[in-house]
């Protein structure tokens, strides 16, 4: 069986309201897209990015760590408005993490690439203490929840201050999902329809039925 790649740059723009003097942001993507495997900017991603940017102010200055990153777009805005940016995707997707690795480069990035895999507790994972965790279309396969929230829990727990900030697309599992938060001794205290806030221009290139929740421990602090 003969394997077709092809490599795209995609180019995602983010523009300031009228009045601010912060102007605006671009930011580059390589997509990858293969008979088996598809590396590629999901609709999650892009509002994820957007609520990133929109909210601009509050990561300035703020350790962040996306989870499940891929193409890392929502990562890599929050470090072109000025965060610390740590990008992590399963230890074993080599092709995944060299990718990030380029995309920090072609976007003159000095983000922190590494392997994280949900649920597995090796030495990395102790060292990190993000102020906000990032994750963009990480709740899509049912049989990775529970190591997903585990890793949640456990990152919450080193910065109990943290918040994780999701898009995920709303399918049969959402309950699952509040099962595993209760589990996990997690909340919600943010849920938004992702649409809601999205620029009119990009939201019409976008379908589907996804949600923004900001979810932290049930005995931390509620977020801002």
């Amino acid at each position: 069986m003969t394997t077709t790649t092809t490599t795209t740059i995609s180019q995602h723009d983010f523009y300031a309201d009228d009045g601010d003097s912060e102007g605006s942001v671009s930011v580059s993507v390589i997509e990858n897209m293969k008979e088996e495997y598809g590396l590629f900017v999901w609709p999650c991603s892009v509002i994820l990015a957007e609520y990133v940017w929109q909210q601009r102010s509050r990561f300035r200055g703020s350790t962040i760590l996306e989870l499940g990153a891929g193409t890392s777009l929502p990562g890599l805005v929050a470090a072109k408005v000025g965060a610390n940016v740590t990008l992590t995707d399963d230890s074993s997707k080599s092709e995944v993490l060299e990718n990030m690795t380029r995309v920090c480069e072609l976007n003159n990035l000095n983000c922190n690439v590494m392997g994280l895999t949900w649920g597995v507790w090796d030495a990395t994972i102790f060292d990190l203490r993000p102020n906000i965790i990032l994750g963009a279309d990480v709740l899509y396969d049912s049989s990775a929840f529970d190591d997903l929230f585990a890793t949640v829990s456990f990152l919450l727990q080193n910065s109990p201050d943290a918040v994780f900030i999701t898009t995920y697309h709303n399918r049969s599992g959402h309950h699952l999902i509040e099962f595993l938060m209760v589990k996990w001794g997690l909340k919600c205290v943010k849920l938004v329809d992702g649409f809601s806030f999205l620029p009119s221009r990009k939201a019409s290139l976008l379908s589907g039925n996804i949600q923004l929740v900001e979810i932290v421990l049930s005995c931390g602090k509620s977020a801002a």
